[in-house]
């Protein structure tokens, strides 16, 4: 925060109420001459106090809702001839210098249609209010321009701060920034099919739309504006009778339209232009009418571009989507690390889902238990509490892998140091190598292989599943977790067979 900031305007201090509002009869429009001037002359005066020859826009507006005043918006909003690239260079971080900084604050006083913050880092700082109020923040006093700006007829106020200083929507929310895994996950969902349009907000309320191939991606970023505001949006409908149909009865919308040539547009109504977007419609090869209320027809995903150094300076804060709750929740995320959730889901095809934090993770088949099972419901129960390991984080398709299987003890070391014993168990399967004997009183007991060749002559062709069958641990392979027994050995091994250990 500034520790110098000035309230400054025409409006004798006398003429105001106890809440500040003004009560004199001096209009509250721009006169376009003499005390506009003198505006601009106080924002010279303390801009040279202070040392500054340029400034920084910052949450820079078009065409908003709400307006600073009664004159009626001009063509361009009063940035024509400003900004040689167009609107599109009345950007967040553009640097001006001091002369066209005046002209926009000239452009906000006649409230033409665009407003914006002026900054120069922690040194400056220029807001325009509502009914030609202006503020002005420096880190120096600056008494000459406080003298100059007095003997101009305006009327200079000492404040703590400036109301419209800058203040997030929600301190504690992040936003994801346009960085390489946000491009490698646009990348992957469009050729996935799962969006096709990026929507570019570059200065508040506008907005360019681009339609998305695997191809074009990388053409379409280099075009983007500087800390532009990016948004992914899944398919126009091609059923224009539908997207029509989709109009509220009232409230503003933002209608998008892909002409047969390819050219996307967009403009907000209300329920007045309806009829006549409606007939506007009748020859777009797609559209779509996306909501402007709050948790109403959000994008798939979000994210914020940063400056070229990768930092992300832009103080946008989009409406988070679920997809961005999920890339924050992503973030918060490391291999190996332990975590407790709660399984959703047993997939036919075998994969365990379980909910982490709202976000729902996956434990395939080989991570579930480091004993044998046959389904993983033998494991785990939709419903039950599990703790479990990250095994890994993939921020491009945002999935994560986890592993109950991880937090177990491993029990083939034990196993290991059976070799030698003679045991009955059952006969679990019959291959044509040989057949299979549990050798642990248990469902998820671990069974060995006694190939045909340890097989007596005389069990060869009669042995069958369920039998009891005494075998000999004669290897345990740790490194291909096999189990080797031999029922041949077993009937000459001087211990005495026992059923498991």
């Amino acid at each position: 925060m500034l520790p110098f900031v000035y309230r400054i305007t025409k409006y004798d201090p006398a003429h105001r109420d106890e809440r500040g509002h003004y009560t004199g009869a001096e209009d509250t429009v721009s006169d376009h001459g003499p005390v506009e001037d003198a505006y601009l002359a106080a924002i010279a005066a303390f801009a040279e106090a202070a040392g500054i020859d340029q400034l920084e826009i910052r949450e820079p507006q078009i065409g908003g809702f709400a307006r600073f005043g009664l004159e009626p918006s001009v063509d361009g909003y009063g940035l024509a001839g400003l900004f040689p690239a167009g609107p599109a260079g009345f950007h967040d971080g553009a640097l001006v210098p001091i002369a066209v900084g005046l002209e926009l604050v000239r452009s906000m006083l006649r409230d033409n249609g665009a407003w914006c913050r002026l900054e120069a880092g922690e040194a400056f700082a220029v807001h325009v209010g509502w009914d030609q109020y202006l503020y002005i923040g420096s880190s120096l006093p600056c008494e000459t321009a406080l003298a100059r700006t007095r003997a101009s007829g305006l009327f200079p106020e000492r404040i703590d701060a400036s109301p419209y200083d800058f203040a997030p929507d929600d301190a504690a929310y992040v936003q994801r920034p346009a960085d390489a895994d946000f491009w490698a996950h646009l990348n992957w969902t469009v050729s996935s099919h799962r969006a096709v349009y990026l929507e570019e907000v570059f200065a508040g309320n506008a907005s360019r739309w681009h339609r998305l191939t695997p191809d074009n991606i990388e053409t379409v970023r280099s075009q983007l504006a500087p800390r532009s505001q990016l948004a992914v949006w899944q398919d126009l409908l091609t059923d224009v009778d539908t997207a029509v149909a989709a109009l509220p009865g009232k409230g503003l919308v933002e209608i998008v339209r892909e002409d047969e040539g390819g050219q996307i547009t967009s403009t907000v109504v209300d329920e007045t232009q309806f009829e006549a977007v409606a007939s506007q419609l009748a020859g777009a090869r797609a559209a779509g009418v996306v909501s402007l209320y709050a948790g109403e027809d959000l994008p798939l995903f979000t994210a914020v571009l940063p400056d070229s150094d990768g930092v992300l300076r832009a103080r946008w804060q989009t409406e988070p989507t679920p997809g961005d709750r999920d890339w924050a929740f992503l973030k918060t995320l490391r291999r190996g690390q332990v975590v407790t959730g709660t399984v959703a889901t047993i997939a036919s095809f075998g994969v365990t889902f379980v909910d982490i934090g709202g976000f729902t993770a996956m434990i395939n088949l080989p991570e579930l238990s480091r004993r044998p099972f046959d389904h993983p419901s033998d494991v785990v129960s939709v419903g039950q509490e599990v703790t479990v390991e990250v095994l890994g984080v993939d921020m491009v398709r945002e999935r994560v892998q986890l592993s109950l299987r991880a937090l177990q003890e491993d029990p083939w070391p034990q196993i290991a140091q059976r070799i030698g014993q003679v045991v009955i168990g059952p006969v679990t399967k019959i291959v044509p190598f040989g057949v299979f004997v549990r050798i642990e009183d248990r469902k998820d007991g671990f069974q060995g292989l006694v190939h045909t060749s340890e097989l007596d002559e005389s069990s060869r062709d009669v042995v069958e599943v369920g039998d009891a069958l005494t075998v000999k641990i004669i290897d345990v392979d740790l490194a291909h977790c096999r189990i080797i027994l031999s029922h041949v050995q077993a009937l000459t091994s001087t211990t005495e067979g026992r059923p498991y250990d």
